[in-house]
Formats: C-alpha cells, sequence, structure tokens
C-alpha cells in the first residue's frame, strides 16, 4: 500500500496566481472575481420600497446567466480596542467619577456583547469563469469584469453598494478571513 504524500498549504489550495486587477486564477485553468457588497437595511424600508427592491433583486436574478456565489462572513465583535481607549481617556482625566462610569460602561457593553452574541458581517459575491483550453486570459478577465459591471448595475438598484476587489493585498486579506474564522482581519 502507498502512502499518500502530505500536501503543502500552498498545493492544497486551488490558487495559481492573483492577478494585478484583483482577479483570482485557479489551478483547474478557471478565474474568480470577488466583490464586496454594501447592502442596505431591508427592514427600515416601507412597504412600497420593499416591493420595489424585490423587482430589483428578482431582474437581477433573471439578468446574470452566470454562476454567483453570494457569501455571508460573520465575526464575533471585538471590543477590545474600544475598552482600551476608554480606559486611555479616564487616565488622562485623573476623576474618580469618570473612573466609575467607565468601568460601568465596560462591564455593561463587555456584557451586551457577550449576551447578544454582536457580530459583524461582511457581505461578497464571487463568480466564476470557467476557461476551455483555447481561451486566453485577457477574454476571461474581460468576461469577469463585465460580469462585475453587470452585478453593481443590478444590486445598485436595490440600493445596494457594491465595491470591485481589485488590490492584490485586499484579494490575499478576503482570502485569509475565508480560511481562518478566528481571526479576521477587515476591520
Amino acid at each position: 500500500m502507498q502512502k499518500q504524500k502530505d500536501l503543502s498549504l500552498q498545493e492544497w489550495l486551488p490558487f495559481e496566481r492573483i492577478l494585478n486587477d484583483g482577479i483570482i486564477k485557479i489551478k483547474d485553468n478557471s478565474y474568480i472575481k470577488i466583490m464586496n457588497v454594501i447592502p442596505i437595511n431591508y427592514s427600515l424600508k416601507s412597504d412600497l420600497e420593499k416591493e420595489g427592491i424585490l423587482n430589483s433583486y428578482k431582474t437581477f436574478l433573471k439578468t446574470c446567466n452566470f454562476d454567483v456565489q453570494i457569501l455571508i462572513q460573520s465575526n464575533k465583535e471585538d471590543l477590545s480596542n474600544h475598552i482600551l481607549k476608554i480606559k486611555e481617556s479616564v487616565k488622562k482625566e485623573n476623576n474618580l467619577n469618570l473612573y466609575k462610569i467607565s468601568e460601568k460602561y465596560i462591564k455593561f457593553i463587555t456584557k451586551l456583547n457577550n449576551e447578544k452574541k454582536s457580530s459583524s458581517k461582511n457581505f461578497f459575491i464571487i463568480t466564476k469563469y470557467e476557461q476551455n483550453v483555447n481561451t486566453r486570459e485577457e477574454i476571461a478577465i474581460a468576461e469577469l469584469n463585465e460580469r462585475y459591471f453587470k452585478i453593481k448595475e443590478c444590486l445598485s438598484r436595490c440600493g445596494n453598494l457594491i465595491n470591485e476587489v481589485n488590490e492584490k493585498e485586499d484579494v490575499k486579506r478576503i482570502l485569509f478571513t475565508f480560511f481562518n474564522t478566528r481571526k479576521n482581519f477587515l476591520s
């Protein structure tokens, strides 16, 4: 029986390289593009606005004749920086009453954060272009950029903001957060 070779992380992950415009080439010769979505607060809208948003979203789904993946990434809120700033501000004031109030406030927000399990959410849309053997890389890139503009146009009608992730460092940071759920560097 042959022993299976242990793969390095680079060999295990399907990514071949990140191109200059943020598009990721996958080892199977396909390409993906990641878009960041800043959503609207649907629950705050009137019934008429909600109906318009739903109709715009239906149009988005009908217009996209390609696969999209919607990813919602939830991250527990880290209050440590906020608490540290409060403590530093109180030290500068040297006021006993302010110290007592700030300690109560810190206990309150910590308890609230633990009970409510507050979190921040990041929303992404990912689209993939499957390249055949004869397709040039420029065609794949052009197709993914066209899809980005189509998605941006359709979802903007719903009130959402769509940001293109086109810097290599931003792509790396997002990929890191996809694979490492304990630490989020987006905030």
